[in-house]
């Protein structure tokens, strides 16, 4: 049969009455076939279906509109077993079917009240890219390339822009729906899942994308075991009429039975075009994994009762030369860098193909992660570019924010299930080499009172400012190797209690610091507070804690004491 997919965007009366027309013939006649929907019906209009009640998880991306071939697996309700022979197109590929088997069972686990089905996947996975372009997916169930929906920049389609920097499509500018489920990057963002427990969310994944299909459908408090809660599902999933008839009859067809056929052998509908291009309108058939020898198989005929006709000589598979085998560090050095500065080392990676050599045009996205507030110039955590003629790409300047610490930049193939690449990054601390006071006042205070003066220093580093500098005030022992003392001169912490060392100081944009006010006790002495930089810079202030001299009090009345003895006047007594 010959298949097209589906150009829904395109609004309007007489693309709406084709769509219905086309569907109403094929459902008249019971007959499998395919059909081009070229218009968005509107259930709201048509009275046929509920509105659905969430955002389309593929922004409404074209779809293969193949219907069932005309002999079921078996009567209804006559057996679950699956056989392991038929045709390659009823057939569902094994590392498919296994996905869609766990991911309604994880579903189960934790919302048992959604009744998901996995035949429902299956309709959806048969539609969205006949089943991974017939099962073509590694041993971990990852796309052996990725599948691309066209472009959605208003030209014909849905005009959606870009919202992953082209992380997950390859596209800064436009979204693209992306994987078996065809998700699109904001909608994938927001549910999309780690099925095989790999650590990662890869939408070209089938066991995380059937997860994120399934948990998507049962979004809310839907029950899918009822008719109008499964119909809103899908209708949610992609917003047409002519797409829920047709999920709905790949549902019923696999709800009556099925068979396993082995990865790589199901058969895709031919499209007009790769799965690439913009005016492709969807997925495309790809050719078998590299070494199985087998050509796709071809789609049914109509009214053949399942068998296959002849296909054309299938796509050769891609050259060595052209093919995507590593990424890897194109000679990176060490990635440190000053607190509020720019690494002066820039991140640079190659891709490589199947011979060793380098591979142009590969997307690559950088992604800075870990508790850090680094990131590339202009503010951005990730970054999505292409390797120019030398297989090589350099990221944008990477800059330092002001927390310290160390965290990774990522180098990842965009779309591939490729190892990405790994650097270790390091922020350190502002430093000074050198801090002083401001002055050399000397610093006093009576027992029990406030020294007048404030504590002002600078910091400097190789003789410039040094701005932002932590520093440590602590008041020390006078032994020979000083610890905090515990009795003197003291700081108060913001509910007045007595603190003897404070943390947290940084120097002003001129690398000037004032102490908060400095109390003393009441015990006289001399002191010490040690000032210590981030950087090893230290200065020791000294404080002194004494009374004032007491003064000599006059007699008021200004009459000497008659007590006193008086002078010998030299006189002799009479």
């Amino acid at each position: 049969m010959a298949a097209q997919f589906g150009r829904r965007l395109r609004k309007g009366a007489t693309t709406t009455a084709v769509a219905a027309v086309a569907v109403a013939a094929l459902s008249a006649s019971g007959a499998p076939g395919a059909t081009l929907v070229t218009g968005s019906d509107d259930p709201q209009t048509t009275g046929s279906t509920p509105p659905p009640d969430d955002s389309a998880a593929t922004g409404n991306s074209p779809y293969y509109t193949d219907l069932p071939p005309l002999n079921t697996p078996n009567k209804p309700g006559t057996s679950t077993n699956l056989p392991v022979t038929g045709s390659a197109e009823s057939g569902i590929p094994a590392s498919i079917l296994a996905a869609y088997k766990k991911a309604e069972q994880t579903v189960a686990g934790s919302d048992a009240a959604c009744r998901l089905p996995w035949q429902l996947l299956a309709a959806i996975g048969k539609v969205e890219s006949g089943q991974a372009r017939g099962g073509r997916v590694d041993a971990n169930g990852t796309t052996f390339s990725p599948i691309l929906g066209p472009v959605l920049d208003g030209r014909g389609f849905a005009m959606i822009k870009d919202t992953d920097n082209g992380a997950y499509d390859g596209d800064s500018t436009h979204d693209r729906a992306v994987g078996p489920m065809q998700f699109i990057p904001s909608t994938w963002a927001t549910w999309g899942q780690d099925g095989n427990g790999d650590g990662r969310k890869d939408p070209n994944n089938i066991y995380d994308a059937a997860l994120a299909a399934g948990r998507y459908l049962c979004a809310g408090s839907r029950d899918l075991s009822l008719a109008a809660d499964l119909d809103r599902a899908v209708l949610s999933y992609n917003h047409s009429d002519a797409y829920l008839r047709t999920v709905r009859s790949w549902f019923d067809y696999y709800k009556r039975g099925t068979h396993e056929i082995p990865d790589g052998t199901g058969a895709v509908p031919p499209g007009p075009g790769s799965g690439a291009d913009r005016d492709s309108g969807g997925p495309s058939p790809s050719p078998s994994p590299p070494g199985s020898g087998k050509p796709s198989p071809g789609p049914s005929k109509p009214g053949d009762g399942g068998s296959t006709k002849p296909t054309p000589e299938p796509t050769p598979p891609t050259k060595p030369s052209e093919t995507l085998a590593a990424v890897e560090n194109a000679g990176t050095g060490t990635l440190a860098a000053t607190a509020g500065d720019a690494f002066a080392e820039r991140i640079k990676v190659r891709a490589k193909n199947s011979l060793g050599g380098p591979l142009a045009k590969v997307s690559v996205t950088f992604t800075v992660a870990g508790d850090t507030d680094a990131a590339f110039d202009g503010g951005k955590e990730a970054v999505t570019l292409r390797t120019g003629a030398d297989g090589t790409v350099t990221a944008p300047v990477l800059k330092a924010g002001e927390k310290a610490g160390k965290f990774t930049v990522r180098a990842t193939a965009t779309g591939r299930s490729l190892p990405p690449v790994t650097y270790g990054a390091i922020v350190t601390a502002r430093q000074a080499d050198a801090i002083a006071r401001t002055d050399e006042k000397a610093l006093t205070a009576a027992p029990g009172a406030e020294f007048a003066d404030t504590v002002e220093v600078k910091a400097t580093y190789k003789g410039e400012i040094a701005s932002g500098v932590a520093v440590t005030a602590t008041m020390i022992t006078d032994a020979e190797k000083p610890a905090e003392n515990d009795k003197g001169p003291y700081f108060k912490d913001a509910d007045g209690k007595t603190v003897r060392t404070l943390t947290g100081l940084k120097t002003g944009a001129d690398g000037t610091l004032k102490l908060p006010k400095i109390y003393a006790d009441g015990t006289a002495g001399t002191y010490k507070l040690r000032l210590t930089t981030e950087g090893g810079a230290t200065v020791v202030v000294e404080l002194k804690v004494e009374a004032s001299e007491p003064s000599a009090t006059p007699d008021p009345s200004g009459t000497p004491d008659a007590s006193a003895t008086p002078e010998p006047s030299g006189t002799p007594a009479a």
